[in-house]
């Protein structure tokens, strides 16, 4: 594993990273800012696996790209609330 970088949302992302990866940021910030989500103090850290990005958000969210479609998906942080097993 390779560390890349970190940023803020909102901020301008690395401009290695793919337009999937790219793509997949901007919907999340969409998202997060549709939700009313205070995340001004959130950053972005990229790290390189295999030589792919890996991007993830402060809050677990992570983006990951698909290595035989080359697209970007986007991980959802696990709620772990209901798991009082």
């Amino acid at each position: 594993m390779q560390l890349g970088t970190r940023w803020s949302v909102g901020g301008a992302a690395p401009a290695e990273l793919s337009a999937p990866v790219l793509g997949a940021v901007a919907q999340v910030e969409r998202e997060i800012a549709d939700q009313g989500v205070d995340a001004t103090t959130w950053r972005w850290t990229l790290t390189w696996l295999e030589r792919r990005p890996v991007v993830e958000l402060d809050d677990g969210t992570v983006i990951r790209v698909d290595a035989v479609t080359g697209e970007a998906h986007v991980h959802e942080p696990v709620d772990a609330e209901g798991d009082d097993d």
